[in-house]
């Protein structure tokens, strides 16, 4: 047996991939429409629509994955998403029209699917079991730096080069480290390596979860928990939407622009305690519950501070992005525990799915609220969501 364990290099490639995948497919959607509609004066509706479609497009693939990673393999499955991420991104900045971002979205909205959030449990869950909390949390913290590094990073390039250009060299240098990364790390398992889960010395338990025969909408457990997670990620998206604009009137441009990436900063500290302190007998469920109230106390202190109150504005920030990475990293940890170690792969690509399929459709629920009924509504129909989420986790097991 190695005298190291492999598993926590494998997280650290994790973070590397996810930076990048969040970078393209999550965060940079955000920034090419303000490059289209700003720069080239292309219809908002029309940009916009094509992200929905991104966003849609992935939810259909991503609850196929543990298909295609089983046709293809992990390292091709990861290899194809590199570059339909990349290749998709250079079609968005090279349409010469708008009607054109319809096969662009189709291109970033795979290789989305294919290097997220049921990819990186995928690499994941393979060498943890007992620690799988912690290392989850590690790996999943690259989208958090994805958002960091790469939002004022497009920025820069497009303002910089112009969005092509742009483009082209985040696509190139992204698959130039990556690819490499993807074959020295993804490629081995722990028995190729003479290694067990968590650098165990021999193989860990079964684990009592017996699941429950026919698909998974006919489980109770697998309906209350991804409709619990789709009503928190519509509330999450929704008010991430909004929350920068809310914010200007009484922080101004930098000072909210500070605020959603201490929310941000928050994420992080808010997944890494989740991940290393989460009891290995408690609730996850439970966990899960007390997260959306966190951000449900944002929410309410977003409606305090009535578009006015800097320090009710900055709590609000806190306060919601404690709970933000959690809503990433707690599905697979909570399928871990309740549904038998074959089934979780298929219950996290799902729930991914779900989710996805939802808050693709949330910055324009929010807009539409907010132009009808003021800027209260959107604290308020986050602050709903919320505080359904709980209740549906905490409902039924």
């Amino acid at each position: 047996m190695a005298d190291r364990f492999f598993g926590w290099q494998v997280v650290w490639a994790a973070f590397a991939l996810a930076s990048f995948a969040w970078g393209i497919g999550f965060y940079g959607p955000g920034v090419w429409l303000h490059a289209l509609a700003g720069g080239r004066g292309w219809s908002v509706a029309a940009v916009s629509g094509a992200i929905t479609l991104h966003f849609l497009a992935s939810a259909l693939l991503v609850a196929r994955l543990p298909a295609v990673q089983a046709r293809l393999g992990l390292v091709a499955m990861l290899r194809a998403g590199l570059v339909l991420s990349a290749g998709g991104a250079v079609a968005w900045a090279a349409a010469p029209a708008p009607a054109w971002l319809v096969p662009a979205a189709l291109l970033t909205g795979a290789g989305w699917a294919m290097t997220s959030g049921a990819a990186i449990n995928a690499i994941v869950s393979r060498w943890f079991d007992r620690r799988r909390p912690a290392a989850l949390a590690m790996a999943y913290n690259g989208a958090s730096m994805g958002g960091i590094v790469f939002v004022p990073l497009w920025a820069a390039l497009i303002g910089g080069i112009g969005f092509l250009p742009a483009a082209i060299a985040i696509g190139a240098i992204g698959m130039a480290v990556l690819w490499p990364v993807v074959g020295r790390w993804f490629a081995p398992d722990p028995a190729m390596l003479g290694q067990h889960a968590d650098g165990a010395a021999a193989p860990p338990a079964p684990r009592a979860a017996a699941g429950v025969a026919g698909s998974l909408w006919s489980q109770p457990g697998f309906r209350s928990l991804s409709m619990a997670f789709a009503l928190g990620m519509v509330g999450q998206m929704g008010l991430l939407s909004q929350v920068y604009s809310l914010m200007t009137p009484a922080l101004g441009v930098a000072g909210a622009g500070w605020a959603v990436s201490l929310a941000t900063v928050c994420a992080v500290l808010g997944r890494t305690a989740v991940g290393w302190l989460l009891p290995s007998g408690a609730s996850r469920r439970g966990a899960a519950a007390l997260n959306f109230l966190v951000q449900a106390a944002g929410s309410v202190a977003l409606l305090a501070a009535g578009g006015t109150s800097a320090p009710l504005l900055v709590l609000a920030c806190v306060l919601f992005g404690l709970g933000l990475g959690n809503l990433l990293s707690l599905p697979p940890l909570i399928a871990q525990a309740e549904w038998p170690a074959a089934q979780v792969g298929a219950v996290v690509a799902l729930i991914t799915a779900v989710n996805q399929a939802f808050y693709a459709f949330a910055p324009a629920i929010f807009g539409l609220l907010r132009e009808v009924g003021g800027d209260w509504t959107v604290g308020a129909a986050a602050l709903v969501l919320q505080l359904a989420a709980a209740a549906v986790l905490r409902g039924r097991r």
